[in-house]
């Protein structure tokens, strides 16, 4: 049994980490309601940014878009896979990373050739020990998510996949459901599915659009507003997708800060009674010692 002064130095290391986890729990909590209040406020745009991209495809029916036309044969995919920078929040990577490597596994096994752009640290630490064939890649973008650090690392799937170099374009992220739930999700961004989950909300939303419930006069041609309203649209999801992953981020990071602490605070409860019973086993001993002595006198 280890002495009463080791016991102390242990007991002592516990509370400094507790201090620790319960600091890093008040800051995630008080990030994570501006990451919310900004995920939520961006996920009507994205829903209304595709309706309308719709309604001008059906406008215009002699040209399609290639980001709304399924490619007969897949023979090079694109992945776009969004996790955090920082760890310390619980399963939230692991999750959306196993993911990735179920799809990276089964692609390669068809046959399919992958190229990645990685957004956040985690993620492309895993491609790279993945060997995966990472594009391009966007980290360290902060607290707060700026499109512009990341239309530049999409861009280069984009290009990719206009010219013909990929066929589909996937993403990996993390929804936010609540502050307890979070999940992890993978699905086709491009080209256009003709059904859809919103982030977060996890509804079905419909790309096909009925006739007469909308009219709108074009200005310049739907052709040209057709092609500015997808680029819009794929650059406003991958945005909300950052967005969802952010609030996602705090809100896992409070949860395993606060169950580090409650641990934390278990395991001093725990040493604290082995520290009672180690000294009053040494008392007791010194007594026994006292009275052994005094009875021989």
């Amino acid at each position: 049994m280890p002495g009463s002064k080791e016991i102390r130095t242990k007991i002592k290391s516990v509370q400094s980490t507790r201090k620790i986890t319960k600091a890093m729990e008040m800051v995630a909590a008080s990030k994570m309601k501006k990451a919310q209040d900004r995920m939520r406020a961006s996920r009507p745009y994205v829903v209304r940014a595709l309706q309308i991209a719709m309604h001008i495809a059906k406008a215009n029916t002699e040209y399609k878009h290639p980001f709304l036309v399924r490619r007969e044969t897949v023979k090079r995919v694109g992945a776009i896979v969004v996790t955090t920078d920082k760890g310390l929040c619980g399963g939230l990577n692991t999750n959306v990373l196993r993911l990735v490597l179920a799809a990276h596994k089964d692609w390669r096994a068809k046959g399919l050739e992958v190229d990645y752009c990685a957004i956040g640290t985690k993620g492309l630490g895993f491609l790279a020990r993945l060997g995966a064939n990472v594009v391009s890649e966007a980290v360290q973008l902060g607290d707060r998510p700026r499109i512009e650090k990341m239309v530049g690392p999409v861009k280069v799937l984009l290009d990719r996949y206009m010219d013909g170099t990929i066929d589909e374009v996937h993403v990996f992220f993390t929804t936010f459901v609540n502050t307890m739930k979070q999940e992890a999700r993978h699905g086709r961004m491009l080209p256009i599915p003709d059904e859809f989950r919103t982030p977060g909300e996890g509804r079905v939303q419909t790309t096909d659009v009925s006739e007469g419930a909308w009219d709108y006069i074009y200005e310049p041609d739907a052709k040209a507003l057709l092609e500015g309203m997808l680029i819009r649209y794929v650059e406003a999801l991958i945005f909300q997708m950052v967005n969802e992953n952010m609030a996602s981020e705090q809100s896992a990071r409070m949860v395993a800060m606060r169950a580090a602490s409650d641990n934390a605070a278990t395991i001093i409860d725990e040493l604290q009674l082995i520290y009672n019973k180690t000294r009053q086993a040494g008392i007791t001993k010194e007594l026994a010692e006292i009275v052994g002595g005094a009875a021989a006198v």
